[in-house]
């Protein structure tokens, strides 16, 4: 299977599907919220993604993809960090439209600081994993360190919200990351792309998905999901400035 392939039939047809689903009901507003963070996806995840690729974690098979490249990954892997967040969020936006409207915000602002402080726990047990030099936990560890800032910025802003919307959130949130799990777990025992083993811990879902790859589709989902529902929520408007709360309106 192709990396193009890959993109075509995992992520652009249910893109598609969703879309046309949504056609008569998606705000302007909701489509500028999906471009934006579509950018951010693929301004934040290029580096790293080059760097993973640069220092052998993952690697790709050149007779699979394009071989068009921009620093060290193929075409489609930056085609892949905009499909990612706009085929998440508009799973996020469809399953907002059949759940009750997001309520008032009942929980107290202390639970903002816990969560966020425990983000921040997890970042430092990144930090280090990679500083004592364990090979094996290399992949797991950059991710932890990748994700876990903006993850703790945007608990920082909202953890009382997401909890408040929890019911939301799990809804966006499962789906997309078992079903991006399982594709690409097609994709690895296809050879499209491959995990080093010697930079990753060896445990396999299912036998052949590596841990590392369903936490990285957990937490970029997470990033997604967290994003569209703090915007969803009126609380975030009357926390943000009134500049920004005009801007995201």
């Amino acid at each position: 299977m192709t990396y193009g392939q890959f993109l075509i039939v995992f992520l652009m047809i249910p893109i598609a599907a969703l879309a046309w689903t949504m056609r008569r009901n998606l705000s302007w507003r909701e489509g500028r919220w999906l471009a934006l963070l579509m950018l951010i996806a693929l301004v934040y995840t290029t580096p790293w993604d080059n760097y993973l690729v640069a220092s052998r974690v993952w690697w790709y098979d050149p007779a699979l993809a394009t071989g068009i490249t921009l620093g060290w990954v193929p075409v489609e892997e930056y085609t892949f960090f905009l499909l990612q967040p706009l085929m998440t969020g508009l799973w996020v936006l469809f399953v907002n439209r059949r759940l009750p409207p997001p309520g008032s915000n009942p929980y107290p602002n202390r639970l903002r600081a816990i969560i966020t402080t425990a983000s921040g726990v997890i970042w430092a047990a990144g930090i280090a994993a990679l500083a004592m030099g364990g090979q094996q936990a290399t992949y797991l560890s950059l991710i932890v360190v990748w994700a876990a800032p903006p993850i703790a910025l945007q608990q920082a802003f909202g953890a009382d919200i997401l909890w408040g919307e929890r019911r939301r959130v799990l809804w966006g949130l499962i789906p997309p990351t078992l079903y991006l799990s399982a594709a690409d777990a097609i994709a690895i025992g296809a050879g499209t792309w491959t995990i080093n083993p010697e930079q990753s811990l060896q445990i396999y879902l299912g036998g052949v998905l590596p841990l590392e790859e369903f936490v990285f589709f957990l937490v970029t989902n997470t990033l997604v999901v967290f994003a569209i529902v703090l915007l969803l929520s009126n609380e975030s408007y009357r926390r943000l400035p009134r500049q920004a709360a005009a801007a995201a309106e």
